[in-house]
């Protein structure tokens, strides 16, 4: 009688040929389906990345010829300005004592940025009291309205002031009378541009209901800044100074006067609760200032000999690279705030 009736003994050929390794008729081995799907797979990955490294070469070839046509990174500098943006808007509507944080933080940048250009320059201006009378005049704007900001500011142009002649001491931060004069006026000029004017949005802020209002001035602003930009990138043909400021042209000005009006009539409207006439004024108004803020920093840059104030903002340059339309404008926005709000 056989050991195994039902025909799978150790002599059956059909146990001999059930290892992984084998197959049945038109069956594909085991090892080769797993070759298959290895070559496939490299090949995916490898046509995926070839398409990743063309995309990649077309991104930079596009970016490349925006940044020669605009003079700057525009993608980083859209980046940039939403980031600032946000900052700003989040603080300004949820709490706006939380303002002074950014201002703090912005109006010490500029201080930095604009001490550090100067000795640059050859002018020994001191940054630490700078940046530090330069932030402390926030909270004192904030809690006591314009007072506190000139009480602040004639503290600050006096601290900086002792702080340089206290260097004279020692042999190697002394330099003739002259020299000694400019040093003190330039440190002086950082605290009334930087710090007295920047100061405006923040007192402007801290009155009731001027958040709304700090908020419309500054997107009126940005609103002079973009329509002059794509005006001018797209139309530019005449230069408005030429000597000051070789990119800015009439037909880009046209544009800002534009783009702030238009905005400034909405927002009086849907935001400041004034009417429509007012953006009229309040257009008006902040593109004059936004426009000699931008000429007085290229003036400024022109007369040091550099270019961008800084190079902490991809695609803008510096703080008051960004900020100096925004400098005079929180100023003036104050003052239409003092006559009809």
């Amino acid at each position: 009688m056989s050991d195994a009736p039902d025909g799978t003994g150790p002599d059956d050929p059909g146990l001999a040929q059930s290892g992984p390794d084998h197959a049945g008729p038109g069956r594909v081995p085991t090892r080769s389906r797993r070759a298959e799907f290895d070559a496939r797979a490299q090949a995916a990955r490898h046509d995926l990345e070839a398409q990743f490294r063309v995309r990649k070469a077309q991104l930079d070839e596009r970016n490349a010829r925006l940044t020669a046509r605009t003079g700057r990174n525009l993608p980083a500098a859209i980046a940039v300005g939403v980031g600032l943006g946000l900052a700003v808007v989040l603080s300004l509507v949820f709490v706006k004592a939380l303002f002074m944080i950014v201002a703090a933080a912005l109006i010490g940048s500029l201080c930095f940025e604009l001490a550090s250009a100067l000795r640059f320059a050859g002018r020994d201006v001191p940054r630490l009291p700078s940046v530090v009378v330069g932030v402390a005049l926030v909270p004192a704007a904030f809690v006591w309205g314009a007072e506190g900001q000139w009480l602040g500011l004639l503290v600050g142009v006096a601290v900086v002031t002792l702080w340089r002649l206290a260097e004279t001491v020692r042999p190697s931060h002394r330099s003739s009378a002259g020299e000694l004069l400019r040093d003190l006026g330039a440190g002086a000029f950082v605290q009334v541009y930087c710090a007295f004017l920047g100061t405006f949005m923040v007192v402007l802020a801290a009155e009731p209901g001027g958040q709304w209002w700090t908020l419309a001035a500054l997107i009126v602003v940005i609103a002079v800044d973009t329509g002059a930009y794509a005006a001018g990138l797209n139309f530019g043909k005449h230069p408005m100074a030429p000597r000051i400021s070789p990119k800015k042209t009439w037909e880009g000005f046209a544009g800002s006067v534009a783009a702030s009006v238009l905005a400034a009539v909405l927002l009086s409207v849907f935001m400041l609760d004034e009417p429509w006439w007012f953006g009229l004024v309040l257009g008006a108004v902040v593109v004059a200032t936004a426009t000699v803020g931008d000429l007085a920093e290229s003036l400024v840059k022109r007369d040091l000999g550099i270019k961008d104030i800084s190079t902490w903002l991809p695609g803008h340059g510096g703080f008051l690279d960004r900020l100096d339309s925004t400098l005079p404008s929180a100023a003036a926005a104050y003052g239409l705030y003092l006559l009809f709000a």
